[in-house]
């Protein structure tokens, strides 16, 4: 049995290291040292913008007081959100600019501020979280001439509903607000000052 108990120690300690490992590298990313930083983004966008068609690299000059691993990490960043394609290269000790920054038409959409031709192209989706679809509900349940009883046994209920139910729900709720057009019509009237 003794022979053994080395062994286990050795895997032990083995596994103990790397639970160490794990949580430095947990508390370098809650120190928050690679930070991103929007000021820079929105310079890297823009120079990017400016060198279009051609590729722009970075040297020191271009962000001084910023590390390396702080600018490589918001043009990885960028380029994982489709605005750059970074021209980044992974290596046996980090990353390096291979072929320069390129911005994207995504990227141009996004300096414009208007969507751009996506914006003219596409279709316009509107996205509510479900948390945000239940705040406007519950508000609309707050407001109500009820008990405040009810009020709290509703919206208790409503916070209760899955994300399917609460989709149903909203549903449900456009369509009864569509069936009532002639009150929207009025209530537009008002907002814009029309008789």
């Amino acid at each position: 049995m003794s022979g053994h108990l080395p062994g286990h120690i050795g895997v032990i300690g083995e596994a103990l290291r790397g639970v160490s490992w794990v949580r430095q590298q947990a508390s370098y990313h809650r120190e928050g040292l690679m930070k991103l930083d929007r000021d820079m983004q929105r310079s890297i966008l823009e120079k990017a913008a400016a060198a279009f068609p051609a590729r722009i690299t970075w040297d020191e000059g271009d962000f001084p007081g910023v590390a390396d691993d702080d600018l490589i990490g918001n043009l990885r960043y960028l380029e994982q959100h489709g605005l750059i394609d970074a021209g980044l290269a992974h290596s046996y000790d980090g990353w390096h600019q291979s072929i320069g920054t390129e911005i994207t038409a995504d990227g141009f959409d996004f300096l414009e501020g208007d969507g751009g031709l996506g914006a003219i192209l596409g279709v316009v989706t509107i996205r509510l979280h479900e948390d945000t679809l239940k705040d406007l509900i519950a508000a609309r349940i707050q407001e109500a001439p009820l008990e405040p009883a009810d009020k709290k046994k509703w919206s208790d209920a409503l916070r209760a509903l899955p994300s399917d139910a609460t989709k149903h729900l909203a549903m449900k709720l456009v369509d009864l607000g569509l069936s009532h057009g002639q009150d929207a019509l009025r209530l537009l009237e008002k907002w814009f000052g029309q008789p």
